[in-house]
């Protein structure tokens, strides 16, 4: 992913945020909040970049089906594939546009169709785009009916979004299980950080919220911890859950790993700052 403006002014801002924080809350309880919070500033811009970058893609599969139908009736009518293209490049194709213009622009040129294609397969960067232009390269340069081609990539287009759509219904409720479960868990974390541990130091009658630490036969009386060393590992183990969590739920609902970033982030940022948060206003 290319650094933009946006990423950028998002990282001097964390650090901005950070280093306030260092100077101004050192000793503050809510440090590790607003130290949280500069997290958030810095990762905030490359998650929306992410979700941004697959609502994109997803978009452009679907214009390319309505692109792959014009083609396929324009040549179906005896139009050639390289005056098809042109005649459709005014038409308007969604964050698509773009990249049909600049195809057909090509072919003005006297570019080569094989190439124009190949070119506008790696601007669109889409799997799904990748495939079919190949098929209509191939048919292109063998000089079949490429009027069939165009047809079958059309149907087979429509075919892989209708699966998808399926696919993103079928699983929506899991997504929501899964979150409605990471939160559950991050209650449980809760009530043993603020509730058990202290709990358990005053049944163990020791002072100053130490508890002695715990060996293989029991409580022991040898180097004494703090609850909050105690409790820290709580925090670890919800941002650990957060992360696969999140990941698991990316590859279920689009099939892949790297739109799960974006859960991820939500659940792992949910956690550091419901856990700072409570510790910081309690």
């Amino acid at each position: 992913m290319d650094l933009e403006k946006k990423h950028i002014l998002g990282i001097i801002a964390a650090v901005l945020t950070a280093v306030g924080a260092i100077i101004f809350l050192r000793d503050n309880n809510i440090f590790y909040f607003v130290l949280g919070l500069s997290g958030v500033l810095a990762v905030l811009p490359f998650v929306l970049s992410i979700a941004l970058e697959s609502r994109t893609e997803k978009e452009n599969n679907e214009m390319f089906l309505e692109f792959s139908r014009d083609l396929a009736e324009a040549v179906k009518a005896g139009t050639p594939i390289s005056r098809s293209i042109m005649n459709v490049r005014n038409k308007y194709y969604g964050t698509l546009t773009p990249y049909i213009q600049k195809l057909a622009n090509q072919i003005t040129l006297g570019i080569p169709v094989k190439d124009a294609l190949s070119t506008f397969a790696s601007d669109v960067n889409s799997s799904t785009v990748t495939r079919a232009i190949n098929l209509i390269s191939e048919a292109e340069k063998a000089g079949g009916k490429i009027e069939d081609i165009l047809d079958s990539v059309s149907k087979s287009v429509a075919e892989i979004e209708k699966l998808k759509k399926e696919r993103r219904s079928a699983i929506s409720s899991l997504v929501v299980q899964g979150y409605i479960i990471f939160f559950i868990f991050i209650v449980i974390m809760l009530v043993l950080q603020f509730k058990i541990l202290p709990m358990a130091t005053e049944f163990g009658g020791m002072s100053g919220g130490d508890m002695s630490e715990m060996g293989a036969a029991g409580l022991s009386s040898g180097n004494k911890i703090s609850v909050e060393e105690m409790s820290r590992p709580f925090l670890y183990l919800l941002l650990a859950q957060g992360f696969f969590a999140g990941l698991i739920i990316g590859k279920l609902a689009e099939g892949r790993i790297k739109p799960g970033l974006k859960h991820s982030f939500i659940m792992m940022i949910v956690a550091y700052l419901v856990t700072t948060g409570v510790k910081a206003f309690m």
